[in-house]
């Protein structure tokens, strides 16, 4: 069948006929026991303003009967998912009986068997309109409702809902029990979920509220272990957005599922899943800590920007993503011990964005959104992560205190109804007092991204697009050079409206352009200022101030305007003197990233070499000694690096640094099978079987390569997760450009029939991009591919930004 997908103008229609007064959603898990069924049966109580018209009720799911206001609508008229129901009455009742067996593909629902013990978890997820993929809906943002859910499911298993059960009682047939769920408030049909399998629950109150986390059996002991963490973050969370946003989170019980192979995390209201990659498998590093937390608080943000307001359609998706990752890094910053999360945004998370954004994939962070699956073409990093950075520089272009009070009034106004932009930025510019729309047409409505550059006392901003640039509220930093030591001379506040901006600043040796990152924009040092942050980078007192000279090394990369080798070997001198765990494991990070992938391949290794030497000294600090050790790992080269390896490894209780030296010797023809099938044997991880494919990934034979291949394409047996990046990394090892080389072109033909859902495809498209290896002749046909309609639009536009990376790549291994 072939799918269509709702249009806006269609949506519009629909909502202007029709109010939806509640759902009452009987489902049945029980054939998920030992079986791909799933049954439903929705009763949707809908009134229509013009008795008389038709319209039509989402449904892919397979249909046995539906009937309206009590008569039998004729099936065979449903196709593209769509039953039409023809003569609607004032106040109206459908029926709805579907069910599907397409439970095994992530497509809405998740049937997933533990290998370890055989035991089946189900969830579902819904985003954007899968939820008409399991039962009968009008599945579109606009049309919020009750919902109230009744769940039959084995005896076995747990259920969550958006809300607790009401009430559990054994079903009339046997081995199963009945989940009563009471009504959800007003909400859209995408951030409802129910989730079910024999999870290990944990439930604690705290501050009125009802908390609770779920996993599944093999992963008890990793939710134990880092529960009163995940509790903590949670009471800050709850605590900061109630207060800054105006209003408590309107319900006393919280959960929060972790679930197998699903790649991200969902805001469904009152029960948010997350992929249970989550639950580390071994003690987890101060930037994992950080990357989880920030997973908690962007979901959270969502119960009020999204869940409780949501927007009227699609187009305003990013606002959603954007608003939850500002959200989060700034909760992160103030409210938890992650004061320096800011710093770490910048240094790590903030590159991709600026990839995409500087090249032909580039795209406005608002646009029409014609459809339903044109909301998903551009959920990228332009979405989350410049847009975040755009809510950041509005917060600093009006002020903090403005910022929070236009939130607190958008909030009030618009509890469980639908918004446009223009109601949240009304807010803003009335608690402001300043007309902000051309400031939204300039920063919503263009694309790409400015560059900033300071001449003597004249900040120049350049513009992609050939228009005035945007307005920037930035600082410059100024320091004084004395020796070994920076010192801050002052901080200079600017408005930038125009191409050129005098600035009064203090006489300095080096001038820090966009200090303390306000806005989202390229730097251009001038020569002097470029040369002493490079030979200075650890030595700048301000943390924030560190991660902006890493940020700017690699916008100086994507400029062309900055040899690798400098960049990296600049990273690799700064962490001989850097201590702050906000800092370090990024940093390694990304001096493993362009030593390893920018880098030329004969230049590479002396520099992956210096930065395990500066790993080796960190590796004595016991704050940053894991990510430390596990950077050494990846890059050990000489006696030393092993040694401090082979004695660490010894001492360790874990497995992971071991499955990381096996990699490492993996990838230089050193493969111990014997060892791999030992340590295999003694990881309890449940996914264990995936740290083997990553030593086979790493393997100089086609035999291992082929078999990571099948994993990823056709077995379809790598779960979504941060894993996947890792593996993919991994597989495209630059020393092997001549075995890999027919991979590079197979990675294309791959891309029209890439399966499971999109944040699934996303991952795999942006894992197994040849960035390390792909040739000229490869960069030609994945840019021939980007006009492939083939290959679904949201594919081909993460395709177009990662080749503009390896023509950036390409041209910077030509500056020496």
């Amino acid at each position: 069948m072939t799918l269509l997908s709702l249009t806006q103008i269609e949506a519009a229609e629909r909502s202007r006929l029709l109010e939806v007064q509640r759902y009452d959603i009987e489902v049945d898990m029980t054939g998920l026991l030992e079986g791909e069924l799933f049954a439903s049966v929705s009763t949707i109580t809908f009134s229509c303003s013009e008795p008389g018209t038709s319209t039509f009720v989402d449904c892919v799911a397979d249909i046995s009967r539906a009937t309206l206001n009590g008569t039998d609508l004729d099936l065979g008229t449903a196709a593209g998912g769509r039953l039409p129901l023809p003569g609607l009455a004032a106040d109206n009742v459908l029926v709805v009986e579907a069910s599907t067996t397409n439970t095994g593909s992530g497509e809405g629902i998740l049937r997933t068997v533990d290998p370890t013990d055989g035991l089946v978890y189900v969830w579902t997820s819904l985003e954007t309109d899968e939820a008409r993929r399991l039962w009968a809906c009008f599945d579109q943002p606009d049309l919020k409702a009750p919902h109230k859910f009744t769940v039959l499911a084995p005896a076995s298993w747990t259920v969550t809902s958006n809300s607790g059960p009401d009430l559990v009682e054994d079903a009339e047939q046997a081995d199963a029990r009945v989940w009563h769920f009471g009504d959800t408030p007003r909400l859209s049909t995408y951030v409802v979920v129910v989730n079910a399998g024999p999870f290990h629950e944990i439930r604690q109150q705290h501050d009125g509220y009802d908390l609770g986390f779920f996993c599944r059996q093999s992963l008890v002991a990793h939710l134990e272990r880092d529960v009163e963490e995940l509790v903590t973050l949670t009471r800050q969370g709850l605590a900061f957005f109630g207060d800054k946003f105006g209003i408590a989170f309107p319900q006393s019980r919280y959960d929060q599922v972790f679930v197998p192979n699903l790649g991200g995390a969902m805001e469904n209201w009152g029960c948010v899943t997350y992929g249970d990659s989550q639950l580390f498998r071994t003690p987890p590093s101060h930037n994992q800590r950080a990357v989880r937390a920030e997973f908690v608080l962007h979901e959270m943000a969502h119960m009020w920007f999204g869940d409780l307001v949501t927007m009227q359609w699609w187009d305003d998706l990013w606002l959603n993503e954007a608003f939850a990752s500002w959200a989060s890094n700034w909760a992160m910053s103030q409210a938890t011990e992650f004061s320096d999360q800011w710093a770490s945004f910048l240094a790590l998370y903030k590159r991709p964005a600026y990839e995409m954004d500087m090249g032909p994939g580039r795209h406005p962070i608002r646009g029409a959104v014609a459809d339903v699956n044109g909301a998903m073409a551009n959920f990228d990093s332009i979405t989350y992560v410049k847009g975040q950075s755009v809510l950041h520089q509005l917060m600093a272009y009006i002020g903090e205190d403005a910022f929070v009070e236009g939130l607190r009034a958008y909030f009030r106004k618009h509890a469980f109804a639908n918004t446009v932009l223009d109601d949240l930025m009304g807010a803003y510019g009335e608690a402001a007092g300043r007309d902000l729309s051309s400031w939204t047409a300039s920063w919503l409505d263009r694309a790409g991204t400015d560059v900033l550059a300071l001449d003597g006392s004249t900040v120049r901003a350049e513009s992609p697009d050939d228009q005035a640039p945007r307005p920037h509220r930035i600082n410059i930093a100024t320091y004084a050079v004395a020796g070994d030591e920076l010192r801050q001379v002052a901080v200079t506040s600017t408005e930038l409206t125009r191409e050129s901006t005098e600035v009064d600043l203090p006489t300095g040796d080096l001038h820090l352009l966009n200090a303390e990152d306000l806005t989202f924009a390229a730097v251009r040092p001038d020569a002097e200022s470029l040369r002493l942050m490079l030979d200075h980078l650890g030595d700048f007192p301000e943390p924030l101030s560190r991660a902006l000279v890493v940020g700017t090394i690699t916008q100086l990369l994507l400029l062309g305007e900055l040899a690798p080798g400098a960049g990296a070997a600049a990273i690799a001198r700064g962490l001989h003197s850097e201590h702050n765990p906000a800092l370090v494991e990024p940093f390694l990070s990304v001096g493993h990233h362009v030593a390893d992938r920018w880098a030329r391949p004969d230049e590479s290794p002396a520099l992956r070499s210096a930065l395990a030497d500066a790993a080796l000294v960190l590796s004595e600090d016991p704050v940053n000694r894991q990510p430390a050790l596990r950077t050494l790992a990846a890059n050990a080269t000489t006696d030393q690096h092993w040694a401090a390896l082979d004695e660490a490894a010894a001492e360790s209780a874990d497995s992971d640094l071991a499955w990381r030296m096996m990699i490492r010797r993996s990838e230089l023809g050193q493969r111990d099978d014997d060892a791999v099938a030992r340590l295999l044997e003694q990881d309890a991880d449940p996914d264990a079987g995936i740290k083997r494919l990553k030593v086979l990934a790493a393997s100089p034979d086609e035999e291992s390569k082929e078999a990571v291949w099948r994993a990823f394409f056709v077995d379809y047996a790598v779960p979504a997760s941060r894993d996947t990046l890792e593996l993919g990394a991994i597989f495209w090892r630059p020393a092997q450009a001549e075995l890999l080389a027919p991979y590079t072109h197979r990675y294309l033909a791959e891309l029209p029939d890439l399966k499971g859902g999109m944040l699934n495809q996303g991952v795999v498209i942006r894992a197994m991009y040849p960035h390390a290896v792909g040739d000229e002749s490869f960069l030609a046909a994945a840019l021939a591919a980007t006009e492939d309609e083939s290959i679904s639009l949201y594919a081909r536009n993460q395709l177009r930004a990662q080749s503009f990376v390896l023509g950036r790549l390409h041209q910077a291994r030509t500056i020496r």
